[in-house]
């Protein structure tokens, strides 16, 4: 079962480039990142995300054109079931996922059009840092310099 916190669901711009993304914050969070900014997501908590509540937010919120887990839980195959309910009844929203892990599975890179790993490393910075040791990844390649530009 993968749990979110239904009140933090929210649309979000800068997370995923040039995308009006629906996201979704997601509980029991594998990672322990010191300085993170949610580490209240570490915990047990919120309800279980199922594919009606996917489909009951994505109709409330025309006009997004991806969907975004920030986090992926401790249950690998229902966020897998999920990703394929978006590729299956929204075949034109992308998905993309926020993992803080070094390395994900194959299934992750097939079923995800954004894919961002690493954990958050305060020294190294955020996404939008040149020095950060996180990656974004779109069908494979590396996007993260298009985060950079915001800070020339």
């Amino acid at each position: 079962m993968i749990k979110y916190v239904p009140e933090l669901t929210d649309i979000v711009l800068e997370e995923i480039p040039g995308k009006v993304t629906l996201a979704f914050e997601i509980s029991n969070c594998q990672g322990s990142c010191l300085g993170c900014h949610s580490p209240f997501l570490r915990k047990d908590v919120g309800e279980e995300l199922t594919p009606a509540d996917l489909d009951r937010e994505i109709a409330l919120n025309f006009g997004v054109n991806c969907v975004l887990f920030l986090g992926e839980g401790k249950d690998k195959d229902a966020l897998l079931a999920l990703a394929r309910h978006i590729r299956e009844c929204h075949p034109s929203l992308e998905t993309a996922l926020y993992s803080g892990r070094e390395n994900v599975e194959d299934e992750i890179w097939d079923l995800f059009d954004y894919v961002k790993i690493g954990p958050y490393i305060a020294e190294s910075g955020p996404l939008n840092h040149p020095s950060t040791n996180q990656r974004l990844y779109h069908h494979g390649e590396d996007i993260t310099p298009v985060f950079w530009r915001k800070n020339k």
